[in-house]
């Protein structure tokens, strides 16, 4: 009896294995050719059917994962996923038969090749993402087939031309990100057919145009971003409806000048940076009644006006970047809300006394009149008010050169330079000056999303090659908006600006790691030296040293060296808040004074005053006459100031 139970035991679990609905063979066999063509063999070996029950690939933590449809007497593919893989290659043709499939998952690989138009066999697709690869041509009008659509990404992708019109088909999207795809020309109008859009990330692209009025009109719309286009002002006032906006960032706009009153209604508001967008006017009273906003970055704007204090009553507010616009009148403690943590309000015709004791509050001032006791090097900080555009500065013993180890300890090169220690912590809104007066930098911005935290320093124990000085370049410091260096003190003449370089952040492997782009501009006393700057590019590598230099003349005591991100490159490579400036070393030194004599006879001259004056010595008394009456009958040379609007504000 025992041996027959079992028997009919062992039947009957055949006879359920034999009920199951097995996969659609043409499937079956489609997604075997997949797998190879991507070499995922090792990790997905499919002897079995597909759509078994309980497989160890279905499971929405499962990579790869696929999952399926068994209701009815076949089983269908319903969902792939390939991510984060490093698989390379064209998308196979095989792909196409899985035209049950609603949610295929690509994102993150070296996938390289163009989207075959036979994607519009994929009609019942939902999400569909093939952001962070290398894929190329046009965006397949077909993609336009999808109506089924929810989420649609493309992003950090090497595409050329135009968002197709088709794209306006999608009426059932709610999620689209196309930041960084590659994408340029005008934003076609049919898009204003999406209207269940609740995020649009466009950044990084060279869209043209006029900002779409017709995104006023996405009711739903929770987070916008485009910022580093090349789009024209104004911000529409039709963006006032949206009012269930979280997160806005719109950034470095032409055109026409914008104003802040769409922000009235926009209670919803938790991020809000709108850098270098022409924003003109004064700042709004009512701003302080957004009850969520944490971040808030208007800087490099036309803003005129004080700072009303009614910010003081900011309830969530964390973070406030106000600098390089117009403002004017007195900052006091009194508009300063107790939840700030960091406040940029440099390069503006502000002053008062900012004598606060808290230890959590980072700031920035520079460029300003403001008394700020957070900047303990008194000598620095007069040197720094030689930055305002109405003061006229001299120093009685100048310096001729500095250099700086920018985030490391002090070193010594191969050659001989000293560069000074630059490893102090800085917080969002910074202002720092060097133990010798020598140099100051100032930072700003947050990296929101940085899974390492708040850092302005980046290292790396890898060696670095195409130098001799490889420890000059394992550390560095980044900014998410906007750093400069200031050399103080210094003699006026003609100055060699040397700027070092190396990418260790970002590397150049083969794999998707490997597809950030860190892209920013560089200017020097006002004038762009560098736009659109890739270090990877140009040095041909990660970790590969590079050296740009340039010439520079000093007047008025102080160089600025500014490193400015303009809303370019990926953001999220190879994690999150990956974007933004970053300089390894800089090394200035005067190459002639004024009168064109060089470096090294200047130096002499003022070795010989000084000599002259110690001993007393006829012979140097002689040579101080002759020099102060050659320096009186110079004719005095035009005083040029220091641009401080870098990027301009106008």
């Amino acid at each position: 009896m025992g041996l027959l139970s079992l028997s009919f035991f062992g039947l009957w679990i055949l006879g359920i294995v034999a009920a199951q609905p097995k996969t659609e063979p043409r499937e079956v066999d489609a997604i075997n050719k997949i797998i190879d063509h991507w070499n995922l063999r090792s990790k997905l070996n499919l002897s079995v059917d597909p759509c078994i029950q309980n497989a160890t690939w279905a499971p929405d933590t499962a990579n790869p994962r696929i999952a399926c449809d068994c209701s009815n007497t076949v089983c269908h593919i319903t969902h792939l996923k390939i991510y984060a893989l490093d698989v390379s290659g064209e998308i196979p043709q095989e792909l196409f038969v899985l035209t049950e499939l609603m949610d295929l998952n690509l994102g993150q690989n070296v996938i390289n090749g163009s989207i075959p138009p036979d994607i519009r066999q994929l009609s019942k697709m939902k999400y569909l993402s093939l952001g962070i690869n290398n894929i190329t041509g046009l965006v397949p009008v077909e993609l336009g087939n999808l109506t089924e659509l929810l989420s649609l990404s493309l992003s950090s992708n090497n595409f050329q031309g135009t968002l197709p019109p088709q794209l306006g088909n999608l009426i059932s999207l709610t999620q689209l990100y196309i930041d960084s795809s590659g994408l340029s020309g005008p934003i076609p109008a049919e898009l204003s057919n999406l209207k269940l859009l609740q995020i649009l990330w466009a950044s990084d692209n060279r869209f043209t145009g006029k900002l779409p009025e017709f995104l006023g009109t996405f009711a739903d719309l929770k987070d916008l971003r485009l910022q580093g286009t090349s789009l024209e002002g104004p911000i529409p006032s039709s963006y006032g409806a949206l009012t269930k906006l979280e997160d806005l960032r719109i950034g470095d706009l032409t055109g026409d000048d914008s104003s802040l009153a769409f922000l009235e209604n926009l209670t919803s508001l938790y991020i809000l940076s709108l850098r270098n967008c022409r924003i003109a006017g004064t700042l709004p009273e009512q701003l302080s009644t957004l009850p969520n906003l944490k971040i808030m970055d208007l800087s490099f704007n036309k803003l005129t006006g004080p700072i009303p204090t009614s910010f003081k009553k900011f309830s969530s507010l964390q973070y406030l970047y106000l600098g390089s616009n117009n403002l004017n009148g007195d900052l006091t403690p009194d508009v300063i809300s107790s939840k700030l943590i960091a406040l940029d309000v440099s390069f503006n015709s502000l002053s008062g006394n900012l004598l606060l004791h808290r230890k959590d509050l980072s700031t920035n001032v520079v460029g300003t009149s403001i008394n700020d006791n957070n900047l303990s090097n008194g000598k620095a900080s007069s040197m720094l008010q030689c930055l305002q555009g109405n003061t006229k500065c001299s120093t009685k013993f100048p310096s001729t050169s500095f250099s700086v180890n920018c985030g490391g300890k002090k070193l010594s090169s191969a050659d001989g330079i000293q560069y000074d220690n630059d490893s102090e912590l800085l917080g969002a809104a910074s202002l720092y000056s060097s133990s010798n007066s020598q140099w100051s930098l100032s930072s700003m911005g947050v990296y929101i999303s940085n899974p390492n935290g708040p850092r302005y320093i980046t290292q790396t124990d890898s060696q670095i090659t195409n130098t001799l000085d490889s420890e000059l370049y394992k550390t560095a410091r980044i900014a998410p908006s906007s750093l400069r260096y200031y050399g103080l003190g210094l003699d006026s003449g003609k100055y060699e600006v040397k700027l070092h370089f190396a990418e260790i952040q970002m590397d150049d492997s083969h794999s998707w790691k490997g597809l950030g782009r860190r892209v920013f501009d560089v200017y020097i006393q006002g004038e762009k030296v560098l736009e659109d700057f890739n270090i990877i590019n140009v040095a041909g590598g990660s970790k590969k040293a590079l050296i740009k230099s340039f010439e520079a003349n000093v007047t008025n005591t102080v160089m600025d060296i500014h490193f400015y991100w303009a809303g370019k490159g990926t953001c999220c490579i190879p994690f999150q808040s990956t974007f933004g400036p970053l300089v390894s070393a800089i090394h200035v030194t005067q190459v002639s004074n004024l009168d064109g004599s060089s470096n090294s006879k200047s130096n002499k001259k003022r070795v010989g005053r000084i000599l002259g004056i110690t001993i007393g010595c006829a012979a140097g008394l002689l040579i101080i006459s002759s020099i102060f009456y050659l320096w009186r009958a110079k004719k005095e040379p035009k005083h040029t100031l220091v641009h401080t609007d870098s990027p301009t504000k106008g």
